[in-house]
């Protein structure tokens, strides 16, 4: 009887999309928010142009930078803890030893079955060690060039998405017909971007892009109706 093929799905973006992820949702939602709050309040592209801009130069440097000290955060990190493991293995390797069997114990294996394998592990320290920084503390070896690469990914993320709100206001005279324009592309780019989001995360990519829609239209709503009621 043939057997329908069994086709699993997990989560397996990289951590490039994550920062493009991060980019973009904050690079559609801030300046958009922005340009309309600012039309509530004044009817000069010019100025709207002007403070989308400095904004947009602003928040990518600064969501950049926040990738860039998380992601040497986390280097930082895992190497002071497989420091700390190279140095308990050298010095206290019984107690290391016993924490391995604790591990695979945790597995459903019994203390003779994991007998071989912690002897196995004590004779190779180096695969020793990234099995309890792995296993123990469920830390991943980091990329040396992961916070450049995420500073740049965040940061240009932000940028191409800022633009999307702001276009209209730069290709335009009228800001309340650049308004309009602005809404309906915003919240296309919204839509198939948390479509595109969810089809990377697990989520439902409908409900992702509904959820990613409505979350720019209530930040946009609030900026313009507190810049109305203040102007």
């Amino acid at each position: 009887m043939p057997q329908t093929p069994h086709t699993e799905r997990h989560f397996t973006a990289s951590d490039v999309v994550r920062d493009i992820v991060i980019g973009m949702s904050d690079g559609l939602t801030v300046p958009f928010a922005l340009a309309a709050g600012l039309t509530g309040a004044i009817a000069n592209t010019n100025i709207i142009v002007t403070a989308g801009l400095a904004e947009i130069a602003a928040g990518s440097i600064a969501m950049g930078l926040g990738g860039y000290l998380a992601a040497k955060s986390d280097a930082e990190h895992y190497a002071k803890e497989r420091e700390r493991e190279k140095r308990e293995v050298a010095e206290i390797p019984h107690e290391e030893m016993k924490e391995v069997a604790e591990v695979f114990e945790e597995y459903g294996l019994t203390s003779e079955q994991t007998r071989p394998l912690v002897e196995a592990l004590r004779k190779q320290p180096q695969k020793w060690i990234d099995f309890m920084m792995r296993f123990e503390l469920g830390l991943e070896k980091p990329d040396p060039k992961r916070a450049l690469t995420s500073a740049l990914t965040i940061g240009g993320a932000y940028a191409v998405g800022g633009f999307v709100p702001l276009a209209p206001y730069i290709a335009l005279t009228s800001a309340s017909t650049a308004l309009l324009f602005s809404i309906a592309v915003t919240l296309l780019a919204l839509l198939v971007f948390g479509f595109i989001k969810g089809r990377f995360t697990g989520m439902r990519p409908l409900r992702s892009a509904l959820q990613t829609a409505f979350i720019g239209s209530m930040a946009a709503g609030a900026a313009f109706l507190i810049a109305r009621a203040i102007a």
